[in-house]
């Protein structure tokens, strides 16, 4: 579509939606602008002054404004809209300027900001349109050319920022984070790096408000009034889409200028912010911003309001996401001291166990990266495990406030519903207009059948609400608009990732990756138009993050306790079926098949049902057109067959082909990768074709196939319906523990020995250790460390023999005959762990192992409370 069919469009739009609102309009109401006179026909620029109260300084105002335009191409008008609070106002200007080209719209009575600016322009007729809302020119007109050499870059289809004046992060899409700058409706609205009087580097002014959008971010949007009551101080916009946008808002209040952006944005246009000076004798934004402390209160409540009101439908999604995590955690919170996940294995333990120890070391002020607590002598390398340290520490307060199976809760409800707010949040700001289809598309992506299995106890799997945030950042770069300061806060935001989960990172980048190549395959052109701003993006990012994370990956890779890779087992991959069938918390999932098919309870990676797969198959035929849909076709189907691992077993016939993991699986970093999880790269994929193919039938004007449409939806997603989280009861900690009594048989500086110790298979002995507060240490525990001279990585500390015996016995082994060499081997393993004392609670088989345990240290035991103790400290 040309520019001119363009212009047209927005053009006829304005008057249409004019035409639709006049008959309820006050009498007083200006007439909207006629299509034909509007635009091309009409001056080059159109200058809106509101005038509220401004007697004193709208005359003098207007004669600047004369004097600056005077003379310029194209011809120009300057409209002054009354709102009738004025004794003189407006008149009073028009007197002092006796001029066609001045003219006064005049309202019935006191009006809101929003009201105001909508009556001024609907009644331009220029080319382009400046809002100039402080009347006292407090913002010098020689910086209308900054923002015209902005607005002719958009218009030229480059990005719309001035040299050396980016614009501030644009933190908000339609409702939250992120929409990019540059392009429609250019503002002075406080970029970076702006200068104050006389030259001197001062913040840049913002001339929406000082603070620029601190409410408005709060909230999720971009380009709104903070806490003061102007609306757009010193914008220009292209007057067509100016016309088109205001007449489609609603608000009165000081809150028009997000509802202006936001209607700008989703028209197709992009808005830009460059800084702006101000003069020393200026006057704080907005018409009435100095008139009275009470007038800016009452500003900012109907601020709040109107944000509130604006961003009512994209709360209500909000709301629907928490509920619906609510929903599956609902069983640990009906109880959070007595129950335990029952799918958790020992996850649940060990993740507590992290907030735990990343709260005792930052509060006793150690390295937050290590720890001896658990691993007795050798310790924990806490980096190179799944601490998400992004989230323990600054949950710290909550954890010292209510315990730390509140805050593992908190993590895990609020996190799944964030991560959903935010595929939400990106799938409606790039691929639909329709909220309700990005919903679904949010909530599919967040709480697909892989998510609610890791949900049982990799918190790591769940909170994943930063990456679609990197995922759009670098569809920004790939755009060239801001590549400096979006290289940036991608570096920034992939660091905090990195304390996240690096592990979702890599799956996300490899992911990111198979898009663009195979975006390459399906549009060339536009794919290597991205690679140049892209490369010097992720150039600025890795400039950024690199210096941040290096002692940190440091300590990962060459600190104590480091390691190179992970064991986890030749049968990692999913199996074929595993990617058709349901999974154990969906609504149409076997646990028993379910089990069959995965590593675990917690590694169902897939399970998407083959009514998911075979909707989001008949999708990408139904847009095959669309460029996007091929590449995200071609990512899910890679990402299947990657999950599949080295070694594919084709079903029911004993045959087993090599994999497309068998050469990446060999890679640094992937080494550590369980490939089936790989697969959940499918879920945003199936949630961006899920919101497509909704948002293309919302559209349908057919009834008849709109319903075939949405039940078909609705017939691919019953099936992997989460269902909530299965519970049980928790084991109960030993009144030894509880009640301070271990404080007699382990001395500082050595650790308690649980009979059998803590590994990967039962860790009960870590939530001992959470309730007390971490005053003693354990040997044995669950965690990632190294084993051998090679140093690879193993789930747990490295076996000894008694460690080896003890839990062989415990499990069924008959205890061997106890000989002078079990004696000699017992004691030198419980000095090699500093032990302190054996405890033995009450368990299945304790009579065996309390006879075993008696006989290699030599004596019996004491009966402590609820547990049997052997002191073999120094003191023993």
């Amino acid at each position: 579509m040309s520019d001119a069919s363009v212009d047209r469009h927005a053009a006829a739009i304005a008057t249409a939606a004019w035409a639709a609102t006049a008959s309820c309009a006050p009498a007083a109401q200006p007439a909207a602008v006629p299509a034909s006179r509007a635009g091309a026909e009409g001056p080059g620029l159109s200058v809106v002054i509101p005038v509220r109260g401004e007697r004193d300084r709208i005359g003098a105002t207007v004669a600047a404004v004369r004097e600056h335009l005077e003379g310029r191409p194209g011809g120009w008008e300057l409209v002054l809209v009354d709102d009738g609070g004025a004794e003189e106002g407006a008149e009073g200007g028009a007197e002092h300027a006796p001029d066609s080209r001045v003219r006064t719209v005049r309202l019935d009575g006191p009006a809101g900001e929003g009201a105001v600016l909508r009556a001024g322009v609907r009644a331009c007729a220029g080319r382009r349109i400046l809002l100039l809302t402080d009347a006292g020119a407090g913002t010098p007109l020689d910086e209308l050319a900054r923002l015209e050499q902005a607005l002719g870059r958009a218009e030229d289809g480059r990005p719309g920022e001035p040299d050396g004046a980016g614009g501030p992060d644009g933190a908000g899409g339609p409702d939250g984070p992120g929409e990019p700058d540059g392009a429609d409706g250019v503002g002075g609205l406080g970029g970076l790096g702006g200068l104050g009087e006389q030259g001197t580097a001062r913040r840049p002014v913002a001339v929406l408000g000082r603070s620029r959008s601190r409410l408005g971010r709060a909230l999720g949007i971009p380009g709104v009034p903070g806490f003061r009551t102007g609306t757009f101080g010193f914008a220009l916009f292209d007057g067509d889409a100016a016309r088109a946008a205001f007449a489609a808002s609603v608000l009165d209040g000081p809150a028009v200028d997000a509802e202006v952006t936001r209607l700008l944005r989703r028209g197709g246009g992009t808005v830009a912010e460059v800084p702006v000076r101000r003069t020393a004798g200026g006057r704080g934004p907005g018409p009435a911003a100095g008139a009275a402390g009470h007038g800016r209160g009452r500003g900012r409540r109907r601020a709040l309001v109107e944000l509130l009101r604006l961003n009512a439908g994209g709360l209500a999604v909000a709301a629907v996401f928490l509920a619906l995590s609510f929903h599956v955690f609902h069983g640990l919170w009906a109880d959070l001291d007595g129950r335990y996940l029952n799918d958790a294995l020992q996850d649940q333990n060990q993740w507590e166990w992290f907030v735990g120890v990343a709260t005792d070391n930052i509060t006793h002020l150690r390295n937050p990266l290590f720890t001896i607590a658990q691993g007795m002598p050798d310790g924990v390398n806490l980096m190179a495990n799944a601490t998400m340290l992004g989230l323990t520490v600054p949950l710290i307060p909550v954890t010292l406030a209510f315990g730390e199976t509140v805050t593992f809760a908190l993590v895990l409800t609020l996190g799944m519903a964030a991560s959903a707010w935010t595929w939400y949040w990106m799938i409606r700001r790039r691929f639909v207009e329709s909220r309700w289809a990005a919903a679904a598309g949010g909530a599919l992506a967040a709480f697909a059948p892989p998510m609610v299995s890791h949900a049982n106890g990799h918190p790591n799997f769940v909170v994943l609400f930063m990456i679609p945030l990197i995922v759009d950042r670098a569809l920004r770069l790939c755009e060239g608009r801001s590549v400096v300061r979006d290289g940036v806060l991608l570096g920034l935001f992939a660091t905090y990732q990195i304390f996240l989960g690096e592990e979702p990172l890599l799956i996300a980048a490899l992911g990111m990756l198979v898009f663009c190549l195979a975006y390459l395959l399906v549009d060339p052109r536009r794919a290597l138009a991205a690679v140049r701003p892209l490369g010097r993006g992720l150039a600025v990012a890795a400039a950024v993050c690199l210096p941040l994370l290096a002692v940190p990956l440091y300590w990962q890779f060459f600190g104590p306790q480091s390691y190179h890779s992970v064991l986890h087992g030749d049968n990692a991959g999913n199996s074929p079926r595993a990617l058709v069938e349901y999974a154990a918390r969906s609504l149409f999932g076997d646990p028993e098949t379910a089990g069959r098919l995965a590593l675990n309870t917690t590694e169902q990676n897939a399970f998407y049902g083959w009514p998911l797969l075979a909707f989001g198959a008949a999708v990408c035929v139904w847009l095959w057109r669309r460029p996007a849909v091929r590449a995200l076709a071609l990512t899910g189907a890679a990402a299947l067959l990657l999950s599949l691992g080295p070694r594919v077993p084709v079903p029911h016939s004993g045959i087993v082909l090599p994999g497309p993991w068998w050469g990446l699986g060999k890679l640094p970093l992937f080494e550590s990768v369980i490939e089936g999880r790989v697969a959940m790269v499918c879920a945003p994929v199936l949630g961006v074709l899920l919101a497509l193919a909704l948002d293309r039938t919302l559209r349908v004007r057919a009834r008849e196939l709109r319903t075939l449409g949405l039940l078909a939806a609705a017939a691919a997603l019953l099936p992997v319906l989460p269902l909530p989280l299965t519970v049980r009861e928790r084991a109960p900690v030993p009144a030894f523990i509880t009640s301070g009594a271990w404080k007699g048989y382990v001395n500082e500086g050595e650790a308690l020995v649980p009979v059998p110790l803590p590994d990967p298979g039962q860790a009960d002995a870590l939530h001992w250790q959470v309730e007390a507060d971490f005053g003693f240490r354990l040997a044995g525990g669950y965690f990632n460390g190294p084993w051998g001279p090679d140093r690879i990585g193993i789930y747990g500390a490295p076996p000894r023999h008694l460690s080896n015996l003890l839990r062989d016995v415990r499990y069924g082994q008959e205890p061997p005959e106890i000989t002078p060499q079990w004696r000699e081997q017992a004691r030198q393993d419980l000095e090699y762990w500093k032990a302190g004392a054996l405890v033995l609670p009450d368990q299945d088989r304790a009579d065996v192992l309390r006879q075993l345990v008696s006989g290699l240290v030599g004596r019996q035991p004491e009966r402590v409370r609820d547990v049997w103790v052997w002191k073999v400290g120094a003191q023993g």
